[in-house]
């Protein structure tokens, strides 16, 4: 069978069920029981950038500090109701929301152009579609771990997509409520900077001047474009950058292969690294990560700190001091806290923060979903969260969660309800590739429910970000479309 069999490419834009895959699991359909909301006292709150849509709505990881997390509710496990509508070839990585309440994304594939889409939040039929431009991968990145184009954009407080192209573009599409949804406002051809027979642009985010800045994958450029005069400056940091970039008040950080980065811009509106600290690393890509780095953008935590995973073996949580200049006798970096187990652990999703906490995921293992038995094995250990100590001094792991396997999700916690959600892919007897939405309670690390979405490929979500809307339903790209979970109303 063809990749776009597999993909279901003659499928319609509708409403119709993705049809899951033989055999069917053996597991229960629904484990656990209903959760009692307990609200995360800690909870952080990203200052708001002027020029994204009002948080958590516009962009994969939430917020500008990149914190993954939701102020509203998720779905509680009360008879849960699950959906699923197919769609044209592409996974829908991030969740954005307009401010109609429509879910807004772009969807990237590897049989057909990315497209932009409005989605609709109640049925998950796509409302509308944009092509956009496409070109073939550069650097022999495998397909299915190409996030260019699509992977990350983020939505403003106008409606308005801000998206790099294949082409190294970046293009702003207003969202319309014409039928035909999109209108391209401006294009940014950035061509000049960014060669586009070798390289391609990872993610572009605003800071708080209304700069945007863009990185690259390949030579580890940092761009910063003047959106009124079209003015660019560029930084080769001659490292590889797999990720997005984390935006704070006083400057950008950036994560590459071998050293986590704090920019700034200079008088002219040329990038400078302000500080840099290198990592552990092993130098080993393992199984269900991109590169050989850290799999993680950057969080930002309130009090002055960032963390990142490292790439050594065991993995680490790595805690640093955000300050321009250390006080006498401070080192930039506040801990490295060991999680999973050696040669089991690896991570390439964002870690999740929130007050002096941060959850860490396993994608130890995961592997290509179009490949023979490919994206079946992950780690036997999922979950874990590692809080800092009072007054900065080193971190401490609270639990880890050895249930739970996660193939490759961005999972996000909401802080009302207390419970981490993330999608599961358990071992089944049957053979089944079945596929769960999964809870965990924040405070324990148990398990508290987990309900059947689907089986086989096409509920594979291969790197898609998980999102909640404000009424409570979790929604996540997979291959087959739009999948869905909400409590009875």
């Amino acid at each position: 069978m063809t990749v776009a069999a597999l993909l279901g490419l003659g499928a319609s834009a509708s409403a119709a069920p993705i049809v899951s895959a033989p055999p069917l699991p053996s597991l229960p359909a629904h484990s656990g029981k209903p959760f009692k909301a307990t609200p995360v006292r800690s909870a952080t709150r990203a200052p708001r950038n002027p020029f994204m849509a009002p948080d958590p709505k516009g962009n994969i990881h939430n917020d500008t500090w990149m914190s993954d997390t939701y102020p509203w509710p998720g779905p509680l496990g009360m008879d849960p109701i699950t959906s699923s509508a197919s769609a044209p070839p592409g996974i829908c990585a991030t969740i954005a929301f307009d401010s109609r309440g429509r879910i807004i994304s772009v969807c990237p594939s590897i049989v057909a152009p990315p497209q932009a889409r409005i989605i609709d939040p109640d049925t998950l039929e796509v409302l509308a579609s944009h092509d956009m431009p496409n070109a073939p991968p550069v650097d022999g990145t495998p397909n299915f771990q190409n996030f260019a184009a699509g992977g990350y954009f983020y939505l403003d407080g106008r409606d308005r997509i801000w998206v790099a192209t294949k082409t190294n573009h970046l293009q702003v599409l207003q969202v319309t409520a014409n039928p035909d949804g999109f209108q391209l406002e401006r294009d940014f051809d950035l061509t000049r900077y960014v060669d586009p027979e070798t390289e391609r642009i990872n993610s572009a985010l605003p800071d708080f001047r209304g700069r945007v800045w863009f990185v690259t994958k390949q030579n580890g450029k940092v761009g910063v474009l003047n959106r009124k005069t079209g003015a660019v400056h560029v930084l080769r940091l001659g490292e590889q950058i797999q990720n997005s970039f984390t935006v704070g008040r006083e400057g950008v950080y950036v994560a590459t292969d071998r050293r986590l980065y704090r920019l700034g811009v200079g008088p002219k509106g040329r990038p400078f690294v302000v500080w840099k600290a290198k990592y552990g690393n092993t130098a080993v890509a393992k199984p269900g990560q991109v590169d050989a780095g850290t799999g993680t953008t950057p969080t930002i935590l309130a009090g002055g700190l960032i963390a990142i995973t490292d790439n050594s073996d065991p993995m680490r949580v790595v805690v640093y001091r955000t300050a321009k200049k250390l006080r006498r006798g401070q080192q930039r970096t506040v801990c490295r806290m060991p999680v999973f187990s050696r040669g089991a652990g690896a991570t390439e999703n964002s870690l999740i923060g929130t007050g002096r906490s941060l959850i860490v995921e396993n994608n130890y293992g995961y592997t290509d979903p179009f490949a023979v038995g490919g994206g079946q094995v992950v780690s036997q250990a999922g979950f874990a969260r590692v809080d800092i100590r009072p007054k900065n001094r080193g971190c401490r792991k609270v639990w880890v969660n050895r249930e739970l396997r996660a193939p490759s999700v961005v999972p996000k916690p909401s802080t009302r309800t207390g419970l981490i959600y993330t999608y599961t892919r358990p071992p089944d007897p049957s053979g089944s590739q079945g596929y769960y939405w999964a809870a965990i309670d924040f405070r324990t690390g148990r398990t508290a429910w987990t309900v059947y979405a689907g089986s086989g490929l096409r509920f594979n979500n291969n790197y898609a970000g998980l999102g909640l809307g404000p009424d409570g339903t979790a929604y996540l790209g997979v291959i087959g479309g739009m999948v869905s979970l909400q409590d009875a109303k």
